[in-house]
């Protein structure tokens, strides 16, 4: 049985900290029957609308909640429901809170009729001030939300999560059957086919959502240290080694990378991190990218990055996955924190469907939107940068690189079937090609090499702490830089780039 809005926010709030924002509904409907119907509704759920708002504490920090009641009319949304509602969003906003929406409704009240369904844009311009003044709005989905609201204010939060199995969609199945005269296949509106369609964040159980909110709050309301932070204290790093006399071999480098027990992207999150809230993505935790809010010593920060495996199992990047980077892309710069990539993969996919997705398309909207970024932007790579897929998500104000990464238009085995038509020159044309972070560094293409000993694979939990440090360590710097300056100076960044190639 669904949660009463009072239960969930019992659930989330720091016990006793909830105060109320609502004040009481005094119009009355003309009409006898609605009038009747509102009688109902508030003797058989205590409250007096569709909507309870107020304010409390979750693990101390403060936040504006807004949650629908779906036992008061299927919570849907009338005149007064919405006014409670802008009410509240606008409170938060002058407040300066997070404001957490927690919808379930059947969308709008069809006994006020136009005048309810024309409200969904005064809440949704509520929520539109409240997102321009760079406060977090968080969204969590409950089971079902239908109709203008889910097409309005409750799909607009800079995280989106839901309920195990909701129904979310714009018509219910009765009103498409009825309307189009077939059944709405049973699979189409649930939260988990959104979620792998990366139209949502997280799909999360609501006795894990007050855990999750807790460590995304403590993300997008922390302020950057103003200084470069101290080594991480969760993984002792032990001591940083030496540059090596003699850079790695370039194709050794490669064949290194490809280890299947080099870290990847979410072995160093887990490592690194103070507070770390993963985020759904196209296929899921298993795909081929990483989304995540994080604290990096200190340094809060957004991060997309690439998943080279998945066990011993390669993901190829989707034209899906590169559309979920544009979007954690805004996501960073409406919030106004840095935005780290991490790039480690084979590629971009190489299929017929990829084709007809426009892989190639997204790749040049991800080039647009990261370059035109005014939010910091840090650049990792991680391991493997090859093709498309790592052009994607390279535009950056710097760059870091692991001592074994690479980065090639092709892998070397490709580049040596166009030039010598065959893949057996691949090691020569690695080393031709200075694809290695030292050859990158040495033109300027890469600003810090992070040292392996001699591979990661080898040392994972030394060698993810001083890449974390060194993230941490940028990002302070990158956050610490006036705008326009950084602005400027990734301007001329990219304007040089390969200048000194000869």
């Amino acid at each position: 049985m669904s949660l009463t809005a009072h239960q969930l926010i019992g659930l989330l709030v720091d016990p006793g900290s909830f105060v109320s924002w609502d004040d009481p509904v005094t119009a009355e409907p003309r009409d006898p029957e609605y009038r009747a119907s509102l009688t109902r509704a508030r003797e058989r759920t205590g409250i007096d609308e569709a909507v309870v708002t107020g304010i409390g504490r979750i693990g101390g920090g403060q936040a504006a909640l807004i949650a629908s009641e779906f036992g008061f009319l299927g919570g849907s949304i009338g005149v007064a429901t919405a006014e409670r509602i802008t009410r509240a969003v606008e409170q938060a906003t002058a407040a300066r809170l997070p404001l957490i929406a927690l919808p379930v409704s059947g969308g709008t009240r069809m006994q006020e009729g136009t005048a309810a369904f024309l409200c969904m844009l005064r809440i949704t311009a509520a929520v539109q001030a409240h997102r321009a003044a760079g406060l977090p709005y968080l969204t969590y989905l409950r089971n079902p939300t239908m109709g203008g609201v889910f097409a309005s204010w409750g799909t607009l939060g800079h995280l989106v999560l839901a309920e195990p199995e909701a129904r979310l969609g714009f018509l219910g199945p009765r009103v498409y059957e009825e309307l189009r005269g077939v059944q709405l296949p049973p699979d189409v509106q649930r939260a988990e086919t959104l979620a792998a369609r990366g139209l949502l964040d997280a799909v999360v159980a609501p006795e894990e959502l007050r855990e999750v909110l807790r460590r995304a709050l403590s993300v997008l309301t922390r302020r950057a240290l103003p200084s470069p932070p101290p080594s991480p204290s969760s993984v002792p790093p032990g001591p940083v080694p030496p540059a090596p006399a003699e850079h790695p071999d370039a194709w050794e480098a490669v064949l290194r990378t490809r280890h299947p027990d080099r870290p990847g992207t979410r072995e160093l999150l887990r490592r690194t991190t103070e507070e770390l809230v993963l985020l759904d993505s196209p296929g899921g935790r298993d795909g081929a990218l990483v989304r995540a809010l994080a604290v990096l010593d200190g340094q809060p920060a957004v991060v997309v990055g690439q998943q080279r495996r998945a066990g011993a199992q390669e993901r190829p990047f989707t034209a899906a996955d590169l559309r979920s980077v544009r979007r954690t892309a805004r996501l960073a710069e409406q919030l106004g924190l840095p935005l780290v990539t991490v790039v480690d993969t084979a590629g971009a996919e190489l299929s017929v469907q990829a084709e007809l997705d426009g892989v190639a398309v997204e790749i040049s909207h991800c080039l647009t939107t990261l370059l035109s970024l005014r939010t910091p932007v840090l650049a990792v790579l991680l391991g493997q940068g090859s093709g498309g897929g790592a052009l994607a998500l390279l535009p950056a104000d710097r760059v870091l690189a692991a001592g074994n990464a690479w980065l090639a238009p092709l892998p070397p085995e490709g580049a040596s079937a166009i030039v010598h038509r065959d893949g057996s020159h691949a090691p020569e044309l690695a080393r031709a090609q200075g694809i290695g972070a030292h050859d990158l560094a040495a033109v300027g293409l890469v600003d810090t090499v992070v040292p392996e000993l001699p591979d990661a694979a080898d040392e994972p939990a030394a060698f993810c702490a001083r890449l974390g440090h060194a993230i941490a360590t940028a990002l302070a710097g990158l956050t610490a830089t006036p705008t326009s300056d950084r602005l400027t100076a990734r301007t001329t960044r990219h304007r040089r780039l390969g200048d000194l190639v000869t």
